[in-house]
C-alpha cells in the first residue's frame, strides 16, 4: 500500500508542475506575439486609488456597458484607432462573428456588476506611486481567443511610464 501512495503523490506534483509549466508558457507566448492595445482609464475614487504598492485600475470602455444587459461571462469586441487605443463596440458571448479589424478581450461581471477583463490591479515598487498617478492607458496584450496580459501602465502620448 505504501508503494501506491508514493506513486500517486509522485503522479500528483508531476501534474501540478505540468499544469503550472503549460499555464507560464501560453502567458509568455500572449506577451510575445499578442497585439498591444491601449484601455483609457477611467477615474477610480482616489481615496482608493492608490493603496500600499498596486493601482485599483477601471476602465472607460466599461462605462458604456449596462451590467443588466451584460451575460456573466464573455468578449468584449474593440476596434482599435491609429494609435492602438481601443474603443468597446459590443459584447458577444463567442469568438465569432470578428470582423477583419475587431480585437477581442474576454471579459467577467465582478459581483459588484463592473467588467473585468482580469487586469484591474497594477502592481509596482513602494515609493513610485507618484509617478503612476498620471497614467492615462492600461496597456494589454490580447491574443486571438481574447486572452489578456496587463504589460504596463502608459501616459497621455502612449509613452510606457517606468
Amino acid at each position: 500500500m505504501k508503494k501506491y501512495k508514493n506513486w500517486i503523490i509522485a503522479v500528483n506534483l508531476l501534474a501540478i508542475i505540468a499544469y503550472f509549466t503549460f499555464t507560464i508558457m501560453q502567458k509568455e507566448k500572449i506577451l510575445k506575439e499578442g497585439k498591444l492595445i491601449l484601455l483609457e482609464l477611467a477615474p477610480v475614487d482616489p481615496r482608493s486609488l492608490m493603496q500600499g504598492d498596486y493601482m485599483r485600475l477601471r476602465y472607460s470602455i466599461a462605462d458604456s456597458i449596462t451590467p443588466s444587459e451584460a451575460p456573466p461571462r464573455g468578449y468584449v469586441v474593440v476596434k482599435l484607432n491609429t494609435k492602438g487605443i481601443a474603443s468597446g463596440i459590443r459584447l458577444q458571448n463567442n469568438t465569432t462573428p470578428l470582423k477583419k479589424d475587431e480585437l477581442l478581450i474576454k471579459y467577467t461581471m465582478s459581483n459588484r456588476h463592473s467588467l473585468n477583463i482580469g487586469a484591474e490591479s497594477f502592481f509596482f515598487q513602494e515609493g513610485h506611486a507618484k509617478k503612476y498617478e498620471q497614467a492615462k492607458f492600461g496597456g494589454i496584450r490580447v491574443d486571438n481567443k481574447g486572452n489578456s496580459l496587463l504589460v504596463g501602465l502608459y501616459d497621455e502620448r502612449e509613452k510606457m511610464i517606468r
